[in-house]
């Protein structure tokens, strides 16, 4: 289980890495630094990690390069920072395994609130390792205490996130989630959050376990309403 309260925080700029340093370590975190996309790989690989914030642009390897090779490896959950109108990057970020993002400026309090949502989710999901529980709808298998999927007995790899979403909608087969429901489920809140931002999580999640995302059998959208599992 990774350490909740051990941060990596990752940017280039001395003024950021101050300014959110502070407030974390206040809230009792022990924040890691890294100034390059090298030396955050190189971090990580040193630490015990439960979050990671990572700016987009950064030297040597930037933070959407640094973003896919840590979630080629781990599930922790990761926030990006990106700058006003960095629409792609967003994008781009949410495809390669981010869980979150927050765009520059911002406030501290809106930082702090991103952070506490993961951190409190992912405490949660681990915490609830300890039942046997799995979740079997079809050819599609959720072992909940060890966090693996299967789908026509082949294991993919999700993101934190987006295992949270599968396990939330096949465990309510039927049951329609608003995004804003999704992302209140999901991150522990909605505010400063773009609800579109789940249609990417969910476009990911259907290129794993669909058989064809264009025609999705398992997870349906409800237009005008949000995303169902498909029911019994």
């Amino acid at each position: 289980m990774p350490n909740a309260s051990t941060i990596l925080l990752v940017d280039d700029e001395d003024s950021i890495q101050t300014l959110l340093t502070y407030p974390l370590e206040r809230e009792g975190y022990r924040v890691v630094q890294a100034r390059d996309g090298e030396e955050a790989l190189r971090r990580f690989g040193e630490e015990d990690i439960g979050l990671v914030v990572l700016d987009v642009m950064l030297p040597k390897l930037d933070g959407l390069e640094v973003c896919k090779r840590l979630r080629s490896q781990s599930n922790v959950p990761i926030i990006m920072l990106t700058a006003r109108g960095e629409e792609l990057d967003k994008v781009l970020g949410l495809e390669l395994g981010a869980d979150d993002y927050i765009t520059k400026p911002f406030s501290i309090r809106e930082f702090r609130s991103r952070v506490r949502a993961l951190l409190r989710r992912a405490a949660t999901q681990y915490a609830g390792q300890t039942r046997e529980e799995v979740i079997e709808r079809g050819e599609l298998r959720i072992d909940l205490p060890r966090r693996t999927v299967q789908i026509r007995g082949e294991t993919v790899q999700l993101t934190f996130i987006e295992f949270e979403m599968l396990v939330l909608l096949a465990s309510n087969p039927g049951v329609v989630f608003s995004r804003r429901e999704l992302l209140e489920r999901l991150r522990g809140g909605a505010d400063y959050r773009e609800p579109r931002t789940i249609d990417v999580h969910v476009r990911h999640l259907r290129e794993k376990i669909e058989r064809d995302p264009a025609s999705p059998e398992l997870i349906l959208t409800i237009r005008g309403a949000g995303y169902r599992f498909r029911a019994e």
